[in-house]
């Protein structure tokens, strides 16, 4: 290595990092041989191949590395299985029918109550129903003749059935004590040390956020909407940076719907329920977390695709909020209104994926006690220092940049907007940097 490489960090050897997972999963940064995959399979059925139509339908969802959908063709028939969370799909195909399954929960004696609560859920559903099958379980099920069994009809029925066991199975276990798990032998255990990691940072950020609000300043009752950026900052960040499941996620998704809901409830009545919903999750034991922190793998996403323009309109739209908490003092509430951006961003889009990237780094940086509690020694901000290390934020945004470049060649951050003077005005910068960039594809 040269002077000026050891100097300017050009050829500076990377430190491997955790292999860790974050934020929800997204189908949407799909390869051009599996949209490739989706053409032949939808010209394959309308001439009548249905099982080869079925063969690229799945080559079409498989994701290589989740390695979340898995078949095998056998005597006229493909058997396979689909992956959605902590849920397992088992369906068969041939040339008369498809019929698909997936196992929720085990349970030894009918209780009207979770009956009643998948009776009426099964009102919702368009192309799946749940019932029980002869061994007491609880399963979500779809079947169709190949005949009406269309590739579109096939997604979208797999990703009712697999979204909605992989939602009630944890829930149902917590709230019906007679309820069992079932068919979860493909789920994969983390790490003691990182549950300690994220359940000290779950309970430590839910409890500052409730302590900022009892501190009076500046007055809770004059300035809800400030708090309530506190309020989902907070939940946005724990469900990207912890990955939850169960009973943790349905209440990070519950804080979701309460502010957004018109329901004639102001923002400071809204403020009141979702400290509610987080003080219910800071009583939680520790070991119910535990039990809800597994690897996953999926195949569909739940967040809805947006190109970059609408990333722009929703910086535009929030973040000149911040402004007048930063001016005044108050940085409690300053920093958390870019984290609310970052944050609903990644909880409700899949954002294309420069913006992705750029925005877990934001994280690397302002959560960066929570990432190098986690064993990564890329320690972007200081908090005890209150110093950035420059170098290393400039070249994340250049590798992000060079990663991206095969598919956004005009994507060029302007890194002079950035400001390192404070971690609130750091904030502002770099996304005023991601709001200015062209994310123009390569046709």
């Amino acid at each position: 290595m040269s002077f000026f490489e050891y100097l300017f960090g050009g050829g500076a050897k990377k430190e491997p990092q955790p292999n860790i997972s974050f934020g929800r999963y997204t189908d949407s940064y799909k390869l051009p041989s599996q949209y490739d995959s989706w053409d032949k399979a939808l010209d394959l059925f309308e001439k009548e191949q249905y099982l080869s139509a079925y063969l690229e339908f799945f080559n079409y969802l498989r994701d290589n590395y989740e390695d979340n959908v898995t078949w095998k063709e056998k005597d006229g028939k493909i058997h396979f299985e689909v992956y959605q969370g902590s849920k397992k799909a088992t369906g068969i195909a041939d040339t008369n029918k498809v019929t698909i399954e997936a196992k929720v929960a085990k349970t030894d004696m009918l209780n009207i109550g979770f009956m009643r609560r998948l009776l009426e859920r099964n009102f919702s559903l368009r192309y799946t129903r749940f019932a029980l099958d002869n061994d007491n379980n609880i399963t979500i099920r779809f079947d169709t003749y190949v005949l009406d069994g269309s590739p579109y009809k096939l997604y979208y029925a797999l990703k009712e059935l697999t979204t909605n066991a992989d939602k009630l199975d944890d829930i149902l276990i917590d709230e019906f004590k007679t309820l069992e798990a079932v068919d979860i032998s493909h789920l994969v255990d983390i790490p003691l040390p990182e549950k300690e990691v994220k359940y000290n940072y779950v309970i430590k950020e839910i409890k500052g956020a409730l302590v900022a609000m009892e501190s009076g300043k500046p007055n809770i009752d004059q300035y809800p909407g400030g708090y309530a950026y506190i309020l989902l900052n907070l939940s946005y960040k724990l469900d990207y940076l912890t990955r939850p499941e169960g009973f943790m996620m349905e209440t990070l998704e519950r804080i979701h719907r309460i502010y957004f809901t018109t329901d004639g409830r102001n923002t400071a009545q809204k403020n009141i329920f979702i400290r509610k919903e987080l003080k219910k999750l800071v009583e939680r034991p520790k070991e119910d977390f535990f039990k809800e922190m597994y690897l996953t793998k999926s195949t569909f996403g739940v967040t809805k695709p947006v190109n970059h323009d609408r990333v722009i309109g929703f910086i535009d739209g929030e973040l000149h909020n911040m402004d007048w908490y930063n001016q005044n003092g108050y940085d409690h509430i300053a920093i958390a209104i870019p984290g609310y951006i970052v944050g609903y961003c990644m909880f409700n889009f899949a954002v294309p994926r420069p913006d992705r990237e750029l925005f877990h780094l934001y994280y690397q940086i302002v959560e960066s006690h929570y990432f190098k509690g986690l064993g990564y020694t890329l320690n972007y901000y200081d908090r005890e220092k209150k110093s950035f290390d420059k170098k290393a934020i400039k070249r994340a945004i250049s590798d992000i940049v060079e990663n991206n470049a095969a598919l956004y060649d005009r994507m060029k951050p302007d890194k002079n907007l950035l400001q390192f003077d404070t971690l609130t005005n750091f904030a502002k910068s770099f996304l005023l940097m991601v709001k200015k960039l062209d994310l123009t594809k390569i046709a």
